[in-house]
């Protein structure tokens, strides 16, 4: 019998005889790199996506989660950036700062541009290190991640990822009994980083930029994880923001995150509460997340 904390791992059960076998793949590892275990983890336990990908990123957290706790012994990791230290920052080159006014209709060619590979992965987490509250950490799970381009360069960054696995005023509004939500979490997605740059002053682009990003990540993230999310969601840190770029792109405003977070096992609620936000991408969202009308 495994221990009742890691009875599930990334939304999924995780059995005695699941841990037995991520053991077994570990050992048989050639070469023993962390991502072959993951590959072979994947192929152990049927982790796969609705296009019959292997879940690699979603294993790899959930393994790493494991090796944390102690349950098992991944191989080191090749970098050497694994548990030993943080994670390295990767600074970003930008030209001299170039003011950006006006009104949002003025912005031409305004469109989000897709990170699709390395080059701009770096740019993209450099923005968010220098310029966001929050600093750059890799988004956890499924995840998209935009920059907001017009004609004449960048004006800033956004990034999606997968949804909070339990948020109170979330699940309530939802309608959402457990079971339901494990079942279809997936097609939640968190925005977790808005980033316009500090010299950009543009009215109405930040419900703008939210307005793009809502026509479009359902198909991206159809066409990249073989599923489609039917509601948004949000966390915005109270009293430092005042989310009212959401609410101007007609986001609905739940309530408050507890001030736990994802870790918080004893209830002790040390975090900053945040005012939670959701949008929906389709009229029968509820259906879709397995609640009957």
């Amino acid at each position: 019998m495994i221990e009742p904390s890691v009875g599930k791992l990334c939304g999924r059960p995780l059995s005695g005889a699941d841990l037995e076998a991520i053991r077994q793949a570990i050992g048989e590892a050639d070469p023993p790199l962390r991502a072959e275990v993951a590959r072979r983890v994947c192929a152990a336990l049927g982790w796969y996506d609705s296009l019959g990908r292997p879940k690699l990123m979603s294993c790899r957290v959930g393994l790493l989660r494991l090796h944390r706790a102690g349950l098992i012994a991944l191989p080191p990791a090749r970098n050497g950036n694994g548990n030993a230290r943080g994670l390295v920052k990767q600074p970003v080159t930008w030209r001299a700062e170039q003011p950006v006014a006006g009104s949002v209709g003025q912005l031409g060619g305004l469109h989000l541009e897709a990170v699709a590979d390395r080059s701009a992965s770096r740019l993209w987490n450099g923005l968010i290190e220098r310029w966001h509250d929050l600093g750059y950490t890799p988004l956890p799970g499924a995840q998209l991640r935009y920059r907001i381009v017009w004609d004449q360069g960048v004006l800033g960054a956004l990034g999606f990822r997968a949804a909070a696995w339990k948020v109170a005023a979330r699940d309530r509004w939802i309608g959402w009994e457990r079971p339901e939500r494990e079942a279809h979490l997936g097609r939640v997605l968190n925005n977790a980083r808005f980033l316009i740059l500090p010299w950009v002053q543009v009215k109405n682009l930040a419900s703008k930029v939210l307005a793009l990003a809502a026509e479009r990540v359902g198909e991206d993230f159809a066409v990249r994880y073989g599923q489609r999310p039917v509601l948004l969601e949000t966390f915005v840190e109270t009293p430092r923001h005042q989310g009212t770029c959401y609410r101007a792109a007609n986001w609905r405003y739940l309530g408050e995150t507890a001030g736990r977070g994802k870790c918080d096992r004893y209830q002790r609620a040390e975090l900053a509460r945040k005012a939670v936000y959701v949008y929906p991408l389709a009229a029968d969202f509820r259906r879709a997340l397995g609640v009957a009308a």
